[in-house]
C-alpha cells in the first residue's frame, strides 16, 4: 500500500523561500525541508504511481550552470517524470513548487525527423482528425494545448486542413495547479492519475504516428 499522503504544506514553503533566496545559505539552513517535504513524499509517490506508469525519475535540485547566465544554483521545483519511452513521444510529467502543481505529457522534445512526421500525420485525413479530437477533448479536461512551433506553416502543406496545428515541432499538454487544500492530502494521488490517464491517447498517438527518432541523410 502506498505510504503517499500528499505534500506538505511547507513543500510550497520551502519553494516560495527559495525563489526569494537562491542560495547556499537557504539551501543549507532549510535542506531538512526539502528532504522530509519534497524528496520523501516524491519517492513515496513514485512509488505508488510506478505500478500504473513504470518507473519514474526523481529530478536533482540543482541546476546545471555552466553555459547559464543565470547562475541561481536551485531549481525552483521539484519534479518527477517517466521519460520517452525510446523518445517516442511517451513522456509525463509532474512538477511541483510555490505555484502549486504542473500536469503534463506529449513530446516535450523531438527531432527533425519526428518533428516533420508530426506534421505530415496532422496533415493526413485520419490520424489528423483522431489528434484534433482528441486534443479538443483534453482542453475540455481543462488541458493547455502547446508546443514549439515554426513561424509559418511549411508550403508543402499550404492548403491543407488544421492548419492552427501545422507549425508545430513538438506537442504537449499540461494542467496548471496553483496551490489547493487536496496537495496536502491522499486525493493528490487520484488528481495526478486522472491527469496522467486522460494524457494517455496523445502519447498513444504520438507513439503510432511519430515514434521513435530515424537517421535521415540530411539530419
Amino acid at each position: 500500500m502506498s505510504m503517499f499522503v500528499g505534500f506538505p504544506e511547507a513543500a510550497l514553503d520551502f519553494y516560495e523561500g527559495l525563489g526569494s533566496d537562491n542560495s547556499k545559505t537557504y539551501w543549507t539552513e532549510h535542506r531538512h525541508l526539502y528532504d522530509q517535504c519534497v524528496q520523501a513524499p516524491m519517492k513515496e509517490l513514485a512509488a505508488a504511481l510506478e505500478p500504473t506508469f513504470g518507473p519514474l525519475k526523481l529530478f536533482r535540485p540543482y541546476r546545471d550552470v555552466r553555459f547559464s547566465k543565470d547562475k541561481a544554483p536551485y531549481k525552483t521545483h521539484a519534479a518527477l517524470a517517466r521519460e520517452q519511452d525510446g523518445q517516442d513521444g511517451q513522456a509525463l510529467y509532474l512538477q511541483l513548487g510555490a505555484d502549486g502543481m504542473m500536469l503534463a505529457g506529449g513530446m516535450y522534445m523531438a527531432t527533425t525527423d519526428q518533428a516533420r512526421r508530426l506534421r505530415g500525420s496532422i496533415a493526413e485525413d485520419l490520424p489528423g482528425t483522431s489528434l484534433a479530437k482528441l486534443l479538443r477533448r483534453l482542453e475540455r479536461q481543462g488541458f493547455t494545448v502547446g508546443g514549439e512551433n515554426l513561424k509559418r506553416v511549411p508550403k508543402q502543406y499550404a492548403q491543407a486542413p488544421r492548419q492552427e496545428l501545422l507549425t508545430l515541432k513538438t506537442l504537449t499538454a499540461s494542467q496548471q495547479h496553483p496551490p489547493t487544500p487536496w496537495m496536502h492530502e491522499p486525493e493528490a494521488l487520484e488528481v495526478i492519475v486522472t491527469a496522467w490517464k486522460q494524457l494517455a491517447p496523445l502519447n498513444d498517438w504520438l507513439h503510432r504516428h511519430v515514434g521513435v527518432p530515424r537517421p535521415t541523410r540530411d539530419a
